[in-house]
């Protein structure tokens, strides 16, 4: 027959080894939780007033490797893993808007509320015919590029640049078969032979024949607010230089 007090020892260290099994698990628990909401939020960059702001205008049927292009170039830290730049997107309003791909991207800020920017990059997409035509963003991109130190266009984004007016008299290059088109609709702009020239400067204004050769006017930019050095660590870290050597 057992004994009455040897039931309760045996009952309390039970319920000791339940508790601490308890305890474990809530830990474990709290820890996976916590490690997961670290995965989530750490890798959201925010903004911060001292760095220079990076625009992105983005618009229905925006080519979305222009502005991923700009992004990928501009949002990577230095080597030592500070953030440089505040990157972000505009569009005309905050809903979000589709991309050619059909992507959604969802604005950061709107023309009314925009921050300053440093530079303004503007994107293209297939048919710019209605945003070449939008009052407002036209507008949005001539007031912008009062504030800028650089303005950017990429492929058919130069219609943009043409249509506001701010680079006239300035050299400037579009996708690859529009330059004719593009000269006849703004004469005042020095159109460039698209079928020799990729990458353009003049003053603070730059352009490209966009698609992968956004990373072309990007990495100039970048160079130029930054370094040599740092230019060639984000190439490193974008992996540049394979492309470049890409064998079959």
């Amino acid at each position: 027959m057992r004994k009455p007090g040897i039931i309760i020892i045996t009952v309390m260290l039970f319920g000791c080894n339940a508790n601490s099994s308890r305890q474990a698990a809530n830990k474990e628990i709290t820890h996976q939780s916590e490690a997961k909401t670290d995965t989530l939020t750490k890798h959201l960059k925010p903004f911060k007033s001292e760095l220079p702001t990076i625009g992105l205008l983005i618009f229905s049927g925006v080519l979305q490797g222009e502005v991923i292009a700009t992004s990928d170039v501009f949002g990577k830290p230095n080597k030592d893993l500070k953030q440089l730049f505040n990157v972000i997107t505009i569009a005309e309003t905050k809903k979000p808007i589709t991309t050619e791909e059909g992507m959604h991207f969802v604005p950061d800020y709107t023309f009314e509320d925009c921050p300053k920017l440093t530079a303004l990059f503007v994107p293209s997409g297939y048919d710019m015919y209605a945003h070449v035509r939008n009052k407002k963003m036209v507008e949005f991109i001539r007031q912008k590029n009062e504030e800028t130190k650089y303005t950017v266009s990429n492929c058919a984004g130069a219609q943009l640049i043409g249509a506001s007016g701010i680079a006239d008299g300035h050299k400037i290059v579009t996708y690859i078969g529009g330059g004719k088109k593009l000269q006849e609709q703004y004469p005042n702009l020095k159109v460039q032979n698209d079928s020799l020239v990729t990458f353009v400067e003049d003053g603070k204004f730059s352009s490209s024949n966009g698609n992968l050769t956004s990373y072309i006017s990007a990495l100039n930019l970048l160079e130029k607010m930054t370094s040599v050095e740092h230019r060639k660590f984000v190439e490193q870290y974008l992996y540049i230089a394979r492309l470049q050597n890409w064998k079959k």
